[in-house]
């Protein structure tokens, strides 16, 4: 009893820090805005240019953040768990390296940014298919051979996108380097992303006690009756395809998926029917805290986000790491 209190209580202050962390978003910027302000925009009743800036462009901005954000905080969480590797994150499968591959062509080509968009997703999803194709090889499938193929995969896709970088002319090394490190600031459309944090987060819970089983291992889960292939083989497809997605949205956002979910299971335990939702919620928060911070610290100069969340990840593992050396 006191246990299901304790969560969701948690879950609760997560909700308020992430609606609180969506209003600053809104309110934050080089046109400042009053709390009352951003409540009137959003209720229609202020038009003009404060009401163009707040549903035209933050509203959007901060969907994005949020968005991809608890997408990778998911996915990390459900990587963690495949792998049973408390170091796996959304890119350790070289699904990001895909999308890089893929974003950066078309940006070396001078595409449109739709075009970029798809080429990213169409890259993340060649990747996922390599990944799981040589992973499997003769039928077997064990978390090692996964996570080796994928860091090949990867290191494969990162020679690529430094020969296209040295290639890129002056004017599209830039976007290319804000891709690499997470730009919010050309997500212009992210609702069908949403969609997807929102239905990939409903289909991870009916199967969520059978991830508390696999947590356990792989023999263990066999035994109370799991199916663990399909299981590991849903697990996977649903990480890649929310990884993808985030990849697509914004560019390679680091640590997000690394350490929310391991602050998320300090506070709430390793109960994936908590730990999940706490997970997008927390990642969603932070990455919309961290992509306001990007925009307003150094204004009317935009930081990449993914700058800010390396400064905030890096000491915050380094302590779990020292906190937790086991």
């Amino acid at each position: 009893m006191f246990a299901r209190k304790s969560a969701f209580l948690t879950l609760a202050g997560l909700l308020v820090v992430s609606v609180f962390a969506f209003l600053l978003a809104l309110r934050a910027g080089s046109l400042d805005a009053a709390w009352g302000d951003v409540f009137a925009v959003l209720g229609g009743q202020v038009d003009g240019t404060l009401g163009v800036v707040i549903r035209e462009l933050r509203l959007p901005r901060a969907v994005a953040a949020f968005t991809s954000g608890g997408l990778l905080a998911l996915s990390g969480a459900l990587m963690q768990v495949l792998l049973r590797n408390p170091l796996a994150d959304p890119y350790v499968l070289g699904i990001s390296g895909g999308a890089a591959v893929g974003a950066l062509s078309a940006i070396l080509l001078g595409a449109a940014t739709w075009l970029i968009d798809g080429a990213a997703f169409a890259g993340a999803a060649l990747a996922m298919l390599v990944v799981f194709g040589l992973s499997r090889g003769d039928g077997s499938w064990t978390q090692t051979r996964l996570l080796l193929t994928g860091v090949i995969v990867a290191a494969g896709c990162g020679a690529v996108v430094v020969f296209m970088l040295v290639m890129a002319t002056d004017t599209r090394v830039q976007s290319m380097l804000f891709w690499l490190t997470g730009d919010v600031s050309g997500a212009s459309r992210p609702w069908p992303a949403l969609a997807v944090l929102v239905a990939g987060l409903l289909a991870t819970l009916p199967f969520a006690r059978d991830l508390n089983v696999l947590a356990r291992g792989e023999l263990s889960a066999r035994a109370l009756g799991v199916r663990t292939k399909r299981l590991r083989l849903l697990v996977y497809l649903l990480a890649s395809l929310l990884t993808a997605t985030a990849v697509t949205l914004v560019g390679l956002v680091g640590f997000v998926g690394l350490i929310v979910p391991h602050l998320v299971r300090l506070a709430t335990g390793n109960d994936q029917r908590i730990l999940l939702p706490a997970s997008a919620l927390a990642g969603g928060a932070m990455l919309t805290l961290a992509d306001t911070a990007a925009r307003t610290l150094v204004a009317p100069i935009q930081l990449p986000v993914g700058v800010l969340t390396a400064m905030i990840g890096v000491p915050v593992f380094l302590f779990l790491l020292v906190r937790h050396p086991r």
